[in-house]
């Protein structure tokens, strides 16, 4: 795994051994239940996208240094997934 990534999965809590995590836990009603925990993937992703973002910003648009600012790629690559810093 590339050095970078397995920092952010580390940042976001997703680790090469974690695994699902279970829990049993007993209802109300006297009954038991198994509740799964799984990694943050939705954590990882976002960290990766906000790097891609901070890739594309480092060479900006000839519009933005213009008199007028436009969205930067890595500001529309965030918008597109949804990802706020």
């Amino acid at each position: 795994m590339n050095e970078r990534i397995q920092q952010l999965a580390e940042q976001a809590g997703i680790l090469k051994e974690q695994t699902v995590k279970a829990k049993i836990v007993k209802n109300e009603d006297g009954t038991w239940t198994s509740i799964l925990e799984y990694p943050d993937l939705e954590k990882f992703a976002q960290l990766i996208v906000a790097e891609c973002a901070k890739i594309a910003d480092t060479e900006r648009s000839n519009s933005v240094g213009c008199g007028y600012i436009t969205k930067t790629n890595g500001m529309r690559i965030k918008e597109y997934f949804g990802v706020e810093e």
